[in-house]
Parts: C-alpha cells; sequence; structure tokens
C-alpha cells in the first residue's frame, strides 16, 4: 500500500521522515571522527588506536552495503530497516558504555553494518513514488542522507566538547530510536521479489553486474568522480596548513560547500525526471571537471582570490557529484525493479571503491607533485565520468523484468 494512500499519513510526511532516518542513520559513521581526542583521553588510547575506530565504522559500512543490502530483495524492506534501526540504537547505547578499545572497536565495526538502513530507506523511497515523481523523491531523501554527513561532524564536536564523547552516543541512540518509531509508525510494507536463497542472491549481483551496460555506467562513472571527491578532501587539510597556515577548522569550514550538493539533491532528481537521468549525469560529470579544472588558475591569482576560487571550485563539484549521484540512482533503480536492493550494493560497492583509491592516491601525488598533482587527478576523474556516460547513451538495454 501506497503510504499516500493512508489517512493517517501523506506522502509529503513520509517523505520528510524517510529523509529524517537516512539522514540520521548515516551521520552515526561519522560521530566519532571529531570525538576521538576526548575517546583517546579517557580510554588512554594511541593515535593508531584512536584512528582504528572510524576506519572500523568505514569498513563495518562497506560490508553492511555488499552482504547486507541485497537482503531487501528477499525479505520486506520495512521489516529490515526496522531491525537495524533498533540494532543502531541498542550499539551506539553500548558504545557509549565502553570501556576498552577492543570493544570499542568491536561496536564500531556492527554501527557501520547496522547504519546502512540509510541504503534500504533511499529505494524505499523510489518505490513509493508515484509515477514521474522518482527523481524528485530520491533527491529529497538524499538531502536528508547528505545533511546527516555534513552536519553530523559538527553536531558531535559541540556535543562532545560540552557533555562529553559519551553523551553524544547515547543522544545518537535517542535519536535512532525516535526515528525507528516513526518509521514503525508510518512505513508502509513491501513484497519481497526474490525466493532465492542467500548465497544464491550474493552470486546474482555478479548476473545483474554482467546484464545491465546502465549499471556498469553508472558505477563505473560515479566511482570516478568518488576518486576525485576523496583526493580532494582528503589532501585539503594538509594543503591548507602548508600553502596558507591555515588549521583542520578552516578546512572543515569549506565543507560547508557540501551543503550546496544536498540542498540541490531535490532539484537535480526533479531536472532528471523532466529531461532524463542520463542527461543530468552528462551535466553534473561536466560540471565536477570544470570545477577542478579552475583550480589551475590558483597560482595566478592572489591569495584571498585563491581561497574564493577553492570553495567556489568546492561548491561546483560537490553540486555535480551529488547531481550525478542522484541521477544513476534513478537510473539503476528503474532497471529491475525486484533487484533493486542488490543494484543498489553494488552501485555503492564501486562508490566506496572510488572513495578509497581516491584517499590514497591523492595522498600519493600531493607528497609527488603538491596541490597541482591532486588537481589534475580530479580533473582526469571528472573526464573519465564524462566518457564513460557519452559512450553508449542512447544504447539498446536490455528488456526490464
Amino acid at each position: 500500500m501506497k503510504a499516500g494512500n493512508s489517512p493517517r499519513n501523506t506522502m509529503h510526511g513520509l517523505l520528510f521522515i524517510l529523509a529524517l532516518g537516512a539522514g540520521f542513520s548515516v551521520a552515526a559513521i561519522y560521530y566519532a571522527q571529531p570525538l576521538l581526542p576526548l575517546i583517546g583521553g579517557d580510554l588512554g588510547l594511541t593515535v593508531n588506536g584512536m584512528g582504528l575506530i572510524p576506519t572500523l565504522t568505514q569498513a563495518g559500512y562497506a560490508l553492511g552495503i555488499l552482504f547486507l543490502l541485497p537482503l531487501a530483495d528477499r525479505y520486506d524492506r520495512r521489516h529490515l530497516i526496522l531491525l537495524k534501526s533498533a540494532a543502531l540504537a541498542i550499539l551506539l547505547w553500548l558504545c557509549s558504555l565502553s570501556d576498552s578499545l577492543h570493544s570499542l572497536l568491536t561496536i564500531s565495526l556492527i554501527i557501520g553494518m547496522a547504519a546502512t538502513m540509510a541504503q534500504d530507506i533511499v529505494p524505499a523511497a523510489a518505490i513509493l513514488a508515484p509515477v514521474g515523481k522518482q527523481g524528485k523523491m530520491v533527491g529529497t531523501v538524499m538531502t536528508g542522507l547528505l545533511l546527516g554527513i555534513l552536519l553530523s561532524r559538527t553536531v558531535s564536536g559541540v556535543i562532545g566538547a560540552v557533555f562529553g564523547w559519551r553523551m553524544m552516543y547515547q543522544a545518537a541512540a535517542v535519536s535512532i530510536a525516535l526515528i525507528g518509531g516513526l518509521l514503525w509508525k508510518t512505513l508502509p510494507g513491501f513484497p519481497a521479489h526474490s525466493r532465492l536463497g542467500y548465497p544464491t542472491l550474493l552470486r546474482s549481483m555478479i548476473q545483474l553486474w554482467m546484464r545491465y551496460p546502465t549499471l556498469r555506467r553508472a558505477a563505473l562513472a560515479q566511482g570516478a568522480l568518488s576518486v576525485a571527491f576523496s583526493a580532494f578532501w582528503s589532501t585539503l587539510a594538509v594543503m591548507l596548513l602548508e600553502h596558507y597556515r591555515m588549521g583542520s577548522a578552516v578546512a572543515g569550514g569549506f565543507g560547508i560547500a557540501g551543503a550546496a550538493g544536498a540542498l540541490a539533491a531535490p532539484l537535480a532528481g526533479g531536472l532528471a525526471d523532466k529531461i532524463g537521468a542520463d542527461k543530468v549525469t552528462l551535466l553534473g560529470a561536466a560540471l565536477v571537471t570544470a570545477s577542478f579544472a579552475l583550480m589551475f588558475l590558483l597560482p595566478t591569482l592572489p591569495v584571498h582570490y585563491q581561497l574564493a576560487l577553492i570553495a567556489l571550485s568546492a561548491v561546483g563539484f560537490d553540486l555535480g557529484l551529488q547531481s550525478c549521484l542522484v541521477a544513476h540512482q534513478n537510473l539503476v533503480y528503474s532497471l529491475e525493479p525486484e533487484a533493486r536492493g542488490r543494484l543498489n550494493a553494488l552501485l555503492f560497492t564501486v562508490v566506496f571503491i572510488g572513495m578509497a583509491l581516491g584517499s590514497v592516491l591523492g595522498s600519493k601525488l600531493y607528497s609527488l607533485a603538491g596541490w597541482t598533482g591532486v588537481v589534475t587527478l580530479a580533473t582526469v576523474m571528472g573526464i573519465s565520468a564524462l566518457v564513460i556516460r557519452s559512450v553508449g547513451n542512447g544504447h539498446p538495454q536490455p528488456a526490464q523484468r
């Protein structure tokens, strides 16, 4: 049953709850980052020990995407979302009670896996969307998810500084419990589309990858853009410190540019509904490429203009990247509705590979060729995404099932 047909809910209200659920759940994997000095001081951890906390959380999220998202094709998506929300709330509370690195790392890994409820919520919006509104609804929920990523570190840092790191995790647990309650009351059931056993379900992902050129192009293009995105953000703080003598707080301030991408997600989704997702991906990739290429002009400008250009470029490439992501999700979700869970898992597995590669390659190139090396890598990745999106557009696709 569609939520819009329920006397208890309107589609608009449900969409808002889904956006909240996506934002609060994905935020759980980022809360630890500004809290690491507080956690380390409380538990007597080394720098290496502290660094393992966000690393294992992100690893858990990646594992959850690959091994848990396909379950949405086998079971009622509503049940999976509610189970993950309950597990995430409990795990966040347990994290606040941790008194050793071993327990903290174990819980952090599982928190990452449970936080993938965000990636169950986004396809749910696509399923519930009225005809012709899929892109806009996915974009709206992605706004919640992206704002969760953007604001999580700020909220965590403030609450941690005032009340301590344990209180931050307790507040996070309460927020997830409240969201879970709202979802339990408002989210309709989703029929299972597959009877495959779990091992067969995972193996079928290989077949889906081979069957759909659209999926491969979407994943590879978004993966290339993710390399550029990650290379920029993983080296920005070092570059600002070395070239402008600015600390990490300033680097974090540039992150506010991400709000442009988050707020533009519904607009990109609506545009995809009107002119087609393929065209939006081309426009988005072109914007990413142009935004990074502009930074080649930095050496020719005065210092204040250099900083303004970096901020402008960050707004531009984030807007392009998020527009591409929403449009790619729109394309992938429409391929085979009964396999949305597995299709989503494949798309985001490649995105995470791109993020990891971007971090490694960005650091290597910065040490070898400075900021110009990073900008060159990002620009080349943007061009690569454009080429991937251009080749094959208009080619016939396999019949949808």
